[in-house]
């Protein structure tokens, strides 16, 4: 082992991607290359197409921004195994996690069938809004399923993860990570320890989120966390706020020296990670303390034997 390689070292070996403006991560890297922003300004039309009611839209209040997920109802039903009204009663927030997590395992070069070890999940997604609005109200579907098939084996955020392994026939752990707007980070934490542990021998991590119903705008109100003007400033003197937008995404992990061994393509190495919590020591519930951060930033860099 060279000594720049960890036994701890992490290789990123797949990736795969579904984001606002870009269906992939060649796509993706394209746009920040060229300075393409994925939220954009929606127009009455646009509004008023996607259902908006024209009286929010004349309210002061109304922020007429989003960063819309193109093609997210689209969905191969047949590729993985589901009949037409399975994929129906599916979460769009489970298929396109199903997809971007497939691949993943493509861009590694790997297929499960083929792969020499057990392949664990670890991800999460964002609230379940489909089943809301588009399952509940359909009374056919409701009487004919039930509402615990319903609501369980299509809907829940509890099965994502389970979902991905039992389509794939994946034997490693399948944990379903919840953290809120670090659930992804997080899943590829626990995915990385599962991995050094022996837990598994290549992980999945990632997460997905689709705001329904799309193409719609939102209402900024005072000391919450969207934006007043759809703009989202990152690290910058002019942030007021973010944007939700929707997307997917889900890297493949392998242990270095294995990915090295077996000539994996490696995209990158992940020296080391960590995670804490505030406790309540934040500004407000919403709002992380610069202490917290800056604990496991420190600690992060303590773990990958990397200064500042």
């Amino acid at each position: 082992m060279s000594a720049d390689i960890s036994e701890t070292d992490i290789a990123i070996v797949g990736m795969a991607a579904h984001l606002p403006g870009a269906p992939s991560v060649d796509a993706y890297w394209q746009m920040l290359r060229s300075g393409t922003r994925a939220i954009r300004q929606l127009t009455e039309d646009e509004l008023i197409a996607a259902g908006e009611d024209p009286a929010n839209i004349r309210q002061p209040n109304y922020v007429p921004f989003a960063a819309p997920l193109d093609k997210f109802a689209e969905f191969d039903a047949e590729f993985f195994g589901f009949s037409p009204k399975e994929a129906a009663i599916l979460d769009p927030q489970h298929r396109q996690f199903l997809e971007v997590a497939w691949e993943a395992m493509e861009n590694a070069g790997t297929t499960p069938e083929r792969f020499d070890g057990t392949i664990g999940v670890y991800a999460g997604c964002g609230m379940g809004s489909y089943f809301y609005f588009n399952i509940c109200s359909n009374r056919d579907m409701v009487r004919d399923v039930g509402m615990f098939l319903l609501r369980h084996t299509g809907n829940d955020k509890d099965f994502l993860s389970t979902r991905v392994s039992h389509i794939f026939d994946l034997r490693g752990p399948s944990i379903n990570i919840q953290t809120a707007c670090s659930t992804s980070l997080v899943a590829l934490h626990y995915a990385s320890q599962a991995l050094l542990n022996g837990e598994c021998d290549m992980a999945l991590a990632g997460g997905v989120t689709i705001e329904l119903p799309q193409m719609r705008g939102y209402f900024y109100k005072e000391n919450e966390i969207l934006s007043p003007d759809g703009e989202c400033h990152a690290f910058d003197h002019r942030a007021q706020g973010t944007v939700f937008g929707s997307g997917a995404g889900c890297v493949a992990l392998k242990r270095l020296d294995d990915a090295i061994r077996d000539g994996d393509h490696i995209w990158a190495v992940v020296k080391g990670s960590a995670i804490n919590n505030d406790g309540a020591q934040k500004a407000g519930y919403l709002a992380p303390s610069v202490e917290g951060q800056a604990r496991c930033v420190a600690e992060a860099q303590a773990m990958s034997d990397v200064p500042a």
